[in-house]
């Protein structure tokens, strides 16, 4: 069985700990999803944790996906506690970077970045909150290329966004990814690409 060591990084509020619940929830881990609000997260189990709704220390759990254990490592996403992710720094195989479809690139989102580049870790960016007023996906690719100065590989574009967003375009499968609900349990079905995002995925695959 291989091991990985995975990071999520990002500004605080841009959806770490819930990616997190979300993550431990649907690897079998937990059998409830935990919620940020409510106070009743996992790896926010300091009170003043649950208290304040943030991250302040690093929170690490285990959980297993086909033949790999994935030791997550939840950072806090608040300016004062940029030292606490920079140890968490020093042990990750990789990284995910957190970004908020309507916000983009915070004072913290870069700040991780550059710490990640220091230890070079690999990152994956994930662009959340795609289902919020003013969510832009291709705004935050494009300052992410801009602001980093690299040319991120997008591996999936939303389909719609507000509250219009249904779903992905998976480049890698060429196939569109649907989210829906039944009976309270969520739902994932597969489609072919509609024609309007052929083009896109064209450009995307050329990048």
């Amino acid at each position: 069985m291989s091991i990985r060591n995975i990071g999520i990084m990002a500004h605080i509020d841009a959806g770490k700990t819930t990616t997190t619940e979300r993550i431990i929830y649907y690897t079998g881990k937990s059998h409830k999803m935990g919620d940020v609000d409510s106070g009743n997260t996992i790896t926010d189990w300091m009170p003043q944790e649950q208290e304040r709704g943030i991250t302040i220390s690093s929170a690490a759990i285990t959980c297993h996906w086909k033949d790999c254990q994935i030791n997550i490592i939840d950072t806090p996403g608040h300016v004062d506690f940029t030292a606490e992710v920079e140890r968490s720094l020093r042990v990750l195989d990789g990284g995910v970077v957190i970004f908020s479809a309507v916000d983009g690139i915070q004072a913290q989102t870069e700040t991780v970045w550059k710490q990640a580049e220091k230890y070079e870790i690999p990152r994956l960016a994930y662009v959340n909150k795609m289902d919020r007023i003013g969510a832009d996906f291709f705004k935050v690719v494009g300052d992410i290329e801009n602001k980093f100065q690299t040319i991120p590989l997008v591996l999936q574009i939303p389909i719609g966004n507000e509250s219009n967003f249904e779903g992905v375009v998976d480049i890698l499968l060429n196939k569109e990814l649907h989210f829906s609900m039944e009976n309270g349990i969520p739902k994932l079905t597969y489609s072919q690409i509609r024609e309007e995002f052929v083009e896109k995925v064209i450009l995307f695959k050329k990048k």
